[in-house]
């Protein structure tokens, strides 16, 4: 491996330990909490399904006050659901940025990329250059001539480039979108349960998992095979979020900016709640170790939290891997 591959090709693990969290210190809080030791932990669901607490998630991230509403579950339980709407946009932390615009541009002018290979990627103007060794000699990004980076920079070009069948005219681009395209944040109503319901067996996560704290709706893997093929680069910032025209700005990875609720006893960082209505915390503790008892879904149960999930690194294009409750359901407003 020569020196430029060894440049790019960014540990997961190391990206992970030393991205700082996005928000301000003023938006995080603190949840006390009792010390768990190693024997009181299993991967096995607690008896007592603790569930979503409104308390938690930060003010401004709401468009309303959490109620509660009647729902039916995925598996057809009829139940008390958390009624939770949010404004679409982080309310700790700015947007972006996505692309580079030209390749002297450094890493505070772009985001980062991942494609499922387990690796993460800074998203500089070098990494531009860097596409064609990486990806093959039919990846041009940018202008020889002028350096000038292929970036869709109107509203037009996103939604060409955002499809699944990209328009050849935004083949080899780097594609973002502007959220003002989209009314500043698209609206977006979750039901998730008061009390959550365990499976007998997991079910697959849905094309949207569950929301996070500061008000960013958690997604599903990206679609990075679909997206390579069009060689296209749909660019996410250091949060791990992106935005599309159907709902806005997302998260496909958890880069620390949601992490919003500090366990004082080291376990890793509340990030938001799965649609079953399960926590979702980051992947590593206070001391940048990850738990290695998690189930196919990710999760495991402990004294305090009850049954809860960790989300995966941002190299593995995912948070969890299944759902292990009946879920809510998630609308856009129209």
């Amino acid at each position: 491996m020569n020196k430029k591959e060894t440049r790019y090709l960014l540990g997961a693990a190391l990206l992970i330990l030393t991205l700082v969290a996005c928000g301000g210190s003023d938006s995080s809080s603190t949840v006390d909490t009792d010390t768990t030791s190693a024997s009181d932990t299993d991967n096995t669901q607690s008896d007592t399904q603790l569930g979503l607490d409104p308390d938690n998630f930060l003010t401004d991230a709401l468009a309303q006050d959490i109620s509660t509403t009647s729902c039916t579950l995925s598996d057809g339980t009829e139940t008390q659901c958390y009624e939770i709407v949010i404004n679409g946009v982080p309310s700790n932390n700015e947007i972006g940025p996505f692309c580079p615009t030209h390749i002297d541009d450094d890493e505070t002018q772009g985001g980062v990329w991942f494609d499922g290979s387990g690796e993460l990627y800074q998203l500089d103007g070098e990494f531009i250059v860097y596409t064609k060794t990486l990806y093959g000699d039919d990846w041009q990004l940018y202008d020889e001539t002028t350096g000038e980076v292929y970036v869709t920079d109107t509203q037009v070009a996103c939604e060409a480039a955002a499809r699944p069948d990209v328009d050849p005219e935004y083949q080899n681009h780097c594609v973002q979108c502007d959220i003002e395209y989209y009314n500043g944040g698209v609206q977006q109503t979750f039901l998730i349960p008061v009390t959550p319901v365990a499976l007998s067996n997991p079910e697959q996560v849905s094309a949207d998992i569950g929301v996070a704290l500061n008000g960013v709706v958690i997604a599903g893997p990206a679609p990075v095979s679909d997206i390579l093929a069009a060689n296209t680069i749909a660019a996410f910032d250091d949060c791990g979020g992106h935005i599309n025209p159907v709902e806005g700005y997302h998260y496909h990875a958890a880069l620390g900016c949601s992490d919003v609720i500090t366990s004082v006893d080291g376990h890793a960082n509340l990030i938001g709640y799965a649609l079953d209505g399960y926590g979702i915390y980051a992947m590593l503790n206070s001391t940048g170790e990850e738990d290695y008892d998690l189930d196919e879904c990710r999760g495991h149960s402990d004294d305090t939290r009850g049954y809860h999930y960790h989300a995966a690194s941002a190299a593995e294009n995912m948070f969890i891997g299944c759902y292990s409750g009946a879920q809510g359901s998630i609308e856009v407003a129209q």
